[in-house]
């Protein structure tokens, strides 16, 4: 069982199940009753074959969609029960998203597209959010390409913009879906070295989900999921 949480975490779950199609004959159960508590400036890996769960669990935890039954404390707050207001006021806080496909949008620039969760939060963007917008990106190696549309940067461009956004309000936490998994090696590793960096100078956590177990070797401590069940967590070296 995970013990009571402190200051230092960001992520505490107990006994978290998730079914789908409940009450119907269809009805499945694909995370069994987890455990989990992801610590402040943790960079951690999480893997398993397909259909193990990892997306539905990266969903919940990131508060898009809900638990069937268990506890999920986020910085301490208990979120089960939360209504629509509150499951969006926490992610806007509490979280920042980064997917395999980059999901900016095409008619914004670069620039405005990382001032987007600043617009959503506040319904207005202003001069001192655009100029820390453009800090950001100089900061992923863009100050360049702040006034280009994403159909104008590069595959690794694109996701370094998609960064950006997911920062720039500073989360404690970051969630990263399968990031690099649309990149040619190249790219994967340079989008992989700036969330370490981005972890090392920020302390930003980081729960990234990956099928590259090069890249799982890079991170701090891995979390392995077989049919909704963890079978492993610890740190890289004492679980590779």
């Amino acid at each position: 069982m995970v013990a009571p949480t402190d200051s230092s975490t960001l992520i505490s779950l107990q006994g978290l199940r998730k079914s789908y199609n409940i009450g119907l004959p269809s009805e499945a159960e694909v995370l069994h009753g987890l455990d989990l508590r992801v610590g402040r400036g943790e960079f951690v890996a999480l893997m398993g074959p397909s259909g193990s769960g990892k997306s539905t669990l990266l969903n919940i935890l990131g508060l898009l969609e809900p638990m069937t039954s268990g506890s999920y404390q986020l910085q301490g707050e208990e979120v089960r029960g939360l209504d629509d207001a509150g499951l969006t006021l926490r992610r806007r806080s509490a979280l920042g998203f980064v997917f395999q496909f980059h999901h900016l949008l095409p008619a914004f620039t670069a620039l405005e597209n990382v001032t987007l969760p600043s617009l959503m939060r506040d319904g207005q963007v202003s001069a001192k959010q655009r100029d820390y917008a453009r800090e950001m990106l100089a900061e992923v190696g863009l100050a360049q390409a702040e006034n280009k549309r994403p159909g104008e940067l590069s595959g690794g461009m694109q996701q370094r913009v998609a960064i950006a956004r997911a920062v720039v309000l500073n989360p404690p936490l970051v969630l990263a879906d399968e990031p690099t998994g649309n990149l040619d090696q190249a790219s994967s590793a340079e989008v992989f070295k700036l969330l370490r960096r981005l972890h090392s100078e920020r302390g930003t956590s980081f729960i990234v989900v990956t099928h590259d177990a090069r890249l799982a070797a890079r991170c701090d401590r891995l979390v392995e999921l077989v049919d909704g069940r963890i079978a492993r967590d610890g740190a890289v070296a004492a679980v590779a």
